[in-house]
């Protein structure tokens, strides 16, 4: 076996193709004295050899990128039938895209792609790879509550996968150029939120189906949820639900003595349009938290130095504007701006100078959905699909993307809420962006893409050569 080290590491994995032209891929452990070195290493069983042509069949196919609009069809008037084609796109789906991330990890490099938190999460997604490519189609209900059951223990197992990756990510900071692990860690996370989309979809739909109150077929009004996405999303009602959470949160993290600034909204106030609500709110929630925690924090700074110590915190100010095609959020705040220490890093997940210390605050976040609701701690407040009726185990059951995390303290940062939003932002075809004035505030921009037409941006093929 040759030998490999960090001069090396920015090498592909040649171990894995040589054992692939052999007919298999082969997980390889560490050296000893290496496996010791690397921070939360763990001892690997023996090694675990798998048929790489099986991979690669799944490889070859293109993904089938889906809109919100196409979601809503199979639920608009839902039959047995439509409920069995979304099974089979789900069942098909599935397994193609984890075989493509699955391809993407096996071509890092050697010290990269056997960091004990990336190993892991090789290990989950190709056991989820093994599972659904063995799932047979799906011809009647029993066939589907059955499937169903896989997805959501499948949803519950890889509630570990953004931590483990970002613990992962951020311990491989030296080891390999910074844009290209960025760039691994930016598809990786927008391919598990397109599968968790059509994953949790599908489960609400089979859970509409078998509620006492359905009816087959008929036409859910617009005011309602069609699974997951909730056909008219009011810009102005999110932002003030997720602003009074993040005030609380703030209330929480600082005490009931320190002022919180005021969230000010105007202009469309009646803008509306289809979304996944748990997406704009992880959204919303992290600028809002962002913008919270900066005034707070600046506000105490200059307490002190002011002729009128009470004088309250500047409001953050957020204004929604509606055109025919996009709905744009603005959240405008005075807290400073971002550091210009910080600036090179904001969108990224390797943190640089602040890796160390949102390592330490990741080992105590073991799992995460990645939602504004993980913040959230005994407030109260229910999501959408607690609130429906006789849904509460539904949630529960396999950790959805409304799942909560109350072991998380309101104030811990993680050093993900912005990269991760832009995923969440762009993968329906918007955009975040954000300018900073140094010493004086902050304007982020989120774009919506209005009309719900616009497809899920994946990326369909695995990203390096293939083996």
């Amino acid at each position: 076996m040759p030998r490999f080290s960090l001069q090396n590491a920015t090498a592909p994995f040649r171990l894995m193709r040589r054992a692939g032209e052999l007919g298999f891929v082969a997980r390889v452990q560490l050296p000893a004295r290496r496996r010791q070195q690397t921070r939360g290493s763990h001892s690997h069983g023996s090694a675990k050899w798998r048929p790489v042509s099986v991979l690669d069949e799944w490889v070859a196919k293109e993904a089938r990128p889906i809109s919100l609009r196409q979601l809503m069809v199979f639920g608009r008037s839902l039959t047995e039938s439509r409920l069995i084609s979304s099974a089979n796109y789900v069942r098909t789906e599935l397994p193609t895209r984890i075989s493509h991330r699955i391809r993407d990890m096996q071509q890092l490099p050697y010290v990269v792609v056997t960091n004990p938190h990336i190993s892991e999460v090789y290990d989950l997604y190709y056991n989820a790879f093994d599972t659904f490519r063995k799932v047979k189609e799906i011809k009647t209900i029993e066939d589907n509550d059955r499937f169903c059951k896989t997805i959501r223990s499948m949803l519950k197992a890889h509630l570990t996968v953004i931590p483990k990756l970002a613990m992962g990510i951020l311990e491989c900071s030296g080891l390999m150029d910074l844009k290209d692990l960025d760039k691994f860690m930016n598809t990786i996370l927008r391919s598990r939120i397109s599968r968790r989309v059509i994953a949790e979809q599908h489960l609400a739909l089979t859970d509409t189906f078998h509620a006492p109150w359905f009816s087959p077929g008929a036409k859910l009004s617009e005011s309602e949820f069609i699974g997951e996405v909730f056909l008219k999303c009011m810009a102005k009602e999110v932002v003030e639900r997720c602003g009074e959470t993040t005030r609380d949160i703030a209330r929480r993290a600082y005490g009931p003595d320190v002022p919180i600034p005021e969230i000010k909204i105007d202009g469309h106030l009646d803008a509306s349009f289809p979304y996944i609500l748990s997406h704009l709110e992880y959204i919303i929630g992290e600028l809002l938290r962002n913008s919270v925690q900066a005034v707070v924090e600046k506000h105490q700074r200059r307490k002190d130095k002011e002729t009128n110590p009470n004088q309250p915190p500047p409001p953050i100010e957020v204004t929604i504007c509606e055109s025919p095609q996009h709905v744009i959020i603005r959240i405008s705040d005075q807290g400073g701006g971002v550091p210009h220490d910080i600036l090179p890093y904001m969108w990224s997940f390797s943190k640089g100078p602040a890796s160390q210390q949102l390592l330490a605050n990741l080992g105590q976040v073991p799992k995460l959905a990645a939602t504004m609701q993980e913040l959230q701690v005994d407030d109260g407040h229910k999501s959408h699909n607690e609130s429906k009726e006789g849904t509460d185990d539904f949630d529960q059951s396999y950790g959805s993307s409304l799942a909560s995390l109350t072991s998380r303290p309101p104030n811990l940062r993680l050093g993900m809420g912005l990269p991760l939003s832009r995923v969440y932002a762009e993968y329906w075809a918007g955009s975040l962006a954000l300018h900073s004035l140094e010493g004086y505030g902050v304007d982020a921009f989120l774009q919506i893409s209005k009309l719900g037409n616009k497809n899920e941006q994946l990326t369909t093929r695995a990203t390096m050569d293939a083996v």
